[in-house]
């Protein structure tokens, strides 16, 4: 008999979610299949359920909302296609499991069509109702990121529910690094940075070739050591050439930095929960990076980049797993196989 697919829910903000998910789905054995929006032909593509095009901020303008749920503004048209699209496929396909990254109302949304939830939990402090209740109506919780990052409030059934899977990330590039250049990294769920100062980093460091990767605002003057690249579809082989790495926290963005083993300056972004600020206090506990609180003054940044090259490779190398796509894909498709034998058993 042909094992039912794994649905895979896909966040649309920011790029980490569908690189996560692309990577466990080249990994497995099984049928994966993506669903979210801007998905083209790679999977099931969902109607828009943002306010705007191209805008998300977590916040659904709704006059009331149950406290299990973060995002339902109302009489949306686009989450009703949204909603009913997800349930066909479910009815349709049957899947054995359906992975979240990330959406509370996905989450229970699948729960309620009899779909074993595994929800993917991001770092922060989630201990809100609506995270709290996706958590305990999952079968599983997926870490993409390496305990020892854990944030210390994390409450103790939901530590002992997650199964921490870091290294969920492509291939880190094969070409030789290029010692005087500092990759510079913007996403596009981010903040755009500020160019001048910037710029004013590179003139503070003439010895050092700066090369700027994502949708990055040019500065007034360029100096002849920076280099826009603009967007750029591979950007572990950019990571690869770096000597330093400069970015935020996000998890597909340490996670590539980890893979390659690249000194790392940590300048966490804002987000709901704290998320990039946790996985920037554990970064620096561990060692695994410098991290700054925000982008600091020009002068600085000679004496940043020695500091972070001084910090010891062992400690990137141990919260990195190369085989952490192959492990997680194993883990779900085991769990799918026991979670199917234990409701067709019961």
């Amino acid at each position: 008999m042909t094992p039912r697919p794994i649905g895979y829910y896909v966040h649309h903000h920011g790029f980490g979610h569908r690189t996560r998910a692309e990577a466990i789905a080249s990994a497995s054995s099984r049928r994966v299949v993506l669903l979210g929006t801007d998905l083209g032909e790679t999977g099931i593509d969902l109607p828009d359920d943002r306010l705007m095009p191209c805008r998300f901020d977590g916040r659904d303008d709704a006059p009331s909302r149950p406290a299990a749920l973060h995002y339902a503004p109302l009489d949306h048209a686009g989450i009703r296609a949204r909603v009913a699209r997800i349930a066909s496929w479910i009815a349709q396909e049957r899947p054995s499991l359906m992975v979240v990254d990330v959406s509370v109302e996905v989450a229970m949304l699948a729960r309620l069509a009899s779909v074993p939830t595994i929800v993917v939990r991001l770092n922060g402090q989630r201990d809100d109702a609506a995270h709290l209740e996706a958590f305990r109506g999952a079968a599983a919780l997926l870490a993409p990121f390496h305990a020892s990052l854990e944030t210390a409030g994390t409450p103790v059934w939901v530590r002992e529910k997650t199964h921490y899977l870091p290294g969920i990330t492509k291939k880190p590039g094969s070409e030789p690094s290029q010692a005087e250049r500092i990759l510079v990294m913007f996403g596009r769920g981010g903040d755009p940075g500020d160019p001048e100062r910037l710029a004013e980093a590179a003139h503070a460091c003439p010895q050092w070739q700066w090369r700027v990767i994502g949708p990055f605002p040019a500065p007034e003057s360029l100096p002849p050591n920076l280099t826009l690249a603009g967007w750029s579809s591979e950007p572990e082989r950019e990571i690869a050439r770096a000597g330093i790495v400069v970015g935020a926290a996000g998890d597909g963005l340490v996670g590539a930095v980890l893979a390659a083993g690249r000194p790392f300056i940590c300048i966490p972004e804002h987000r709901p929960f704290g998320e990039q600020r946790a996985t920037a206090a554990g970064l620096a506990a561990t060692k695994a990076a410098l991290t700054l609180p925000e982008w600091p003054e020009a002068a600085s940044w000679p004496c940043l980049i020695e500091q972070a090259l001084r910090l010891p490779s062992s400690a990137r190398r141990a919260l990195h797993d190369p085989d952490g796509a192959i492990r997680a894909a194993d883990w779900l498709e085991q769990l799918s196989d026991s979670l199917t034998s234990e409701l067709q058993t019961e």
